[in-house]
């Protein structure tokens, strides 16, 4: 079996993470709803791409950012990002928590193009499913707020290298960092995901099930809250 480089994400990255990304949740039944029918996986890596390097930039201080690299062929077949709760990103030196995750920062005159780069993108959902997350979004506060985690917030692997072990790859770099650290881990994941987070040892907690058949989707829209607790040291 390949072994998966995993490594920081720059913004020179941002056009193989909108193809990889957008094409993996292309792929997801409920997420493909949010869009105008018209709209095409094309248009939206194309839009996506002139995202990513501002989303790359933000919230440098927290967020963490990794690739999972074809050693062969050096192209990106997977991606994940992290969010360090407050108080744990930085080392009692300053210098950051986990900084071969961290974004390069760039400068003044590179943030402004990339934000006006942003803001050119087209990026509009139906707005009829705004509200598709609300319920979801109160279960995850509630379990954010009972004590620190790493958050899980995205894991995208494109349809094409599915089933080859990348986001297992991925996500064992965050278990490791998670038992350096000392804190458990917390994703809501989707029906395609779960069985990775499973073999992994993640716990589920709760789940929030939808009907989406009133957007048009095929009748459910499952949301499962889990956990990874780090081993006590004894």
């Amino acid at each position: 079996m390949t072994t998966w480089r995993i490594e920081g994400c720059t913004v020179a990255d941002a056009a193989a993470l909108a193809h990889n990304n957008m094409s993996a949740f292309w792929e997801d039944p409920t997420w493909i709803l949010l869009w105008p029918k018209e709209t095409t996986r094309e248009f939206l890596i194309e839009q996506g791409a002139k995202r990513y390097p501002r989303l790359l930039l933000s919230d440098r201080e927290t967020a963490r950012h990794q690739k999972a690299v074809d050693p062969n062929t050096g192209a990106v077949v997977g991606y994940v990002r992290w969010i360090l709760p407050p108080g744990y990103s930085t080392t009692n030196d300053g210098n950051p928590v986990w900084p071969e995750a961290q974004v390069p920062d760039v400068n003044d005159d590179e943030r402004k193009q990339f934000d006006e780069l942003a803001q050119s993108a087209w990026w509009n959902g139906r707005k009829e499913m705004k509200n598709i997350d609300d319920k979801n979004d109160v279960v995850m506060d509630r379990i954010l707020a009972e004590k620190p985690y790493i958050k899980l917030e995205y894991l995208a692997v494109h349809p094409e290298n599915k089933g080859k072990g990348i986001a297992t790859a991925l996500v064992e770099t965050g278990i490791r960092q998670a038992e350096k650290i000392g804190l458990p881990i917390f994703v809501m994941s989707y029906k395609a995901g779960r069985g990775v987070y499973e073999r992994l040892g993640f716990k589920e907690v709760d789940r929030v099930i939808q009907d989406d058949s009133q957007y048009g989707g095929k009748g459910e829209y499952g949301a499962y809250f889990m956990i990874y607790d780090v081993p006590k040291v004894s």
